[in-house]
């Protein structure tokens, strides 16, 4: 396979280890359920699902050269994901994702991220070395970009050369996380794929600490960051119109089973309402939500479908029913 990809995932690539139990937990609790032993990372879960709506993506990540490592290229080639770009160096294991949940959701988890944080933008070498492009002829194409990554990495992104020619997918992975992405707010092609928690931590909605208070100030300015700080948003159309005012091109907003938002520039904001299911899993739920998305709208489809498709795959995802 010599074709270049159009789409790129670039992010996380990790073995997850996901528990699931039937009733609610508290701390402390040891109950039975089920353990399940699956590739994940959210660069890696969007690859996979856009593979499975037929596209042929590649993904840029970090991975050990370790059994797991090889097992886990293994099952992303089996599914259609191109891997030739990896970073295979540093000699750290190949990453893992922990995490437990319950039929409220996600109780708790853990990301040992050693090996994608020591590649740094390493991981982007082939988009400057020649091998996809570099700063003189940009890689043209769709690049998912994940949370994944450290702040410094993705501060120098949104100014890279070497990344002009794309249209961006951003997913902050998490709400601990959203604030490193505030440098690619003003990107000109950039779709931002939040939660609210997600969407409330990146505008900067009640401050967790004097610290992520002073880099909103420099981010965003003192008077925007005062404006934003104090209160959650009351619902993801506002979550994302907040968003999208503070520089972003388009913005959509997830809020688990209430109403979905996109909002755009020069657009009327959307919104639409999740189907109805009985939650079996809830981790890659975004994910298969940005995949649906962006595969819709590649083949032509209208805004409201593109968000009526993605909500279908997500719930699809959380009920069960696309598990082999």
């Amino acid at each position: 396979m010599t074709e270049t990809p159009r789409i790129l995932c670039l992010g996380a690539m990790l073995w997850d280890m996901i528990g699931h139990s039937a009733r609610r937990l508290d701390p402390g609790c040891d109950v039975p359920g089920r353990i399940t032993r699956q590739p994940g990372g959210v660069a890696l879960n969007v690859a996979l699902a856009l593979a499975r709506h037929g596209l042929r993506p590649g993904i840029l990540s970090a991975v050990g050269r370790d059994a797991p490592g090889e097992a886990l290229i293994a099952e992303a080639q089996r599914h259609g994901v191109e891997t030739r770009w990896l970073r295979r160096e540093g000699g750290l294991p190949t990453d893992s994702y922990l995490a437990i949940e319950s039929p409220e959701g996600l109780v708790a988890a853990i990301a040992d991220a050693r090996g994608l944080e020591a590649a740094g933008s390493a991981i982007l070498a082939p988009l400057r070395d020649g091998r996809l492009g570099d700063g003189a002829r940009p890689w043209q194409g769709t690049l998912v970009i994940d949370g994944n990554l450290t702040a410094g990495v993705l501060a120098g992104m949104s100014r890279d050369p070497c990344l002009f020619g794309a249209a961006l997918r951003i997913v902050p992975a998490s709400p601990e996380k959203a604030a490193r992405l505030r440098p690619l707010l003003t990107h000109p092609r950039a779709t931002f794929h939040l939660n609210r928690a997600e969407a409330e931590a990146l505008a900067g909605r009640g401050f967790a600490s004097a610290a992520e208070a002073a880099e909103a100030v420099t981010a965003l300015g003192a008077t925007a960051a005062a404006a934003l700080a104090g209160r959650g948003f009351a619902s993801a159309a506002e979550a994302a119109e907040a968003v999208t005012a503070l520089g972003a091109h388009r913005v959509l907003v997830t809020d688990g089973a209430r109403l979905v938002a996109d909002a755009a520039r020069n657009a009327p904001t959307l919104d639409a309402v999740p189907p109805p299911v009985a939650a079996i899993r809830v981790t890659g739920a975004g994910d298969s939500f940005l995949a649906a998305h962006l595969a819709t709208e590649i083949a032509g489809a209208t805004r409201a479908e593109a968000l009526a498709c993605a909500l279908r795959a997500a719930s699809s995802h959380i009920s069960g029913k696309d598990l082999p």
